[in-house]
């Protein structure tokens, strides 16, 4: 009794916030793209890091909650069929286009580093990590992030390959 009462009452606190998303059959749509949590790309930090690309033109409706996009051929590693919860809808003013940027199959972004500019410690309590500036090739202006060494180590092991390092 008392679980179902606060169910019912969860369930009203949510529907008052859902709104249902639907498209039609030849909207635009902008889709979404996954950053690398904890990085910095494409001159914009945080919040006001890219999340959408396109427009993409809607072709059909699969099902009650996908849809099949048109996507470009920079973008034919990518299933073209997607659920409505990656979709946005797109109103003339608001486009991001590829050639800005570069995504992978899992439309996670794509950027590459340039070089290890410093090597510092971060001292906390009891212990120090090694971490590394690293200057990213980004289209705009030059990136620079501070990253743990030993995951830049995994990632990049060429960066490594001296003695001194």
């Amino acid at each position: 009794m008392l679980a179902e009462v606060a169910r019912d009452r969860q369930k009203s606190y949510a529907d008052k916030m859902r709104k249902p998303l639907e498209f039609s059959v030849g909207d635009y749509v902008l889709l979404k793209v996954l950053p690398w949590k904890g990085v910095v790309r494409f001159g914009k930090k945080g919040k006001l890091a890219l999340r959408f690309v396109g427009p993409f033109e809607i072709i059909m409706k699969v099902g009650s909650v996908a849809y099949w996009l048109d996507l470009p051929e920079e973008l034919n590693s990518v299933h073209d069929t997607f659920h409505v919860s990656n979709l946005k809808k797109c109103y003339p003013t608001l486009q991001v286009h590829l050639d800005e940027i570069r995504v992978d199959d899992k439309l996670n972004f794509v950027e590459e580093p340039v070089e290890i500019l410093e090597r510092e410690f971060k001292k906390l309590k009891r212990s120090r990590i090694a971490i590394v500036k690293v200057r990213w090739d980004s289209k705009r202006d030059p990136e620079f992030t501070w990253e743990c060494k030993d995951h830049m180590r995994l990632k990049y092991p060429h960066f490594f390959s001296d003695v001194s390092s």
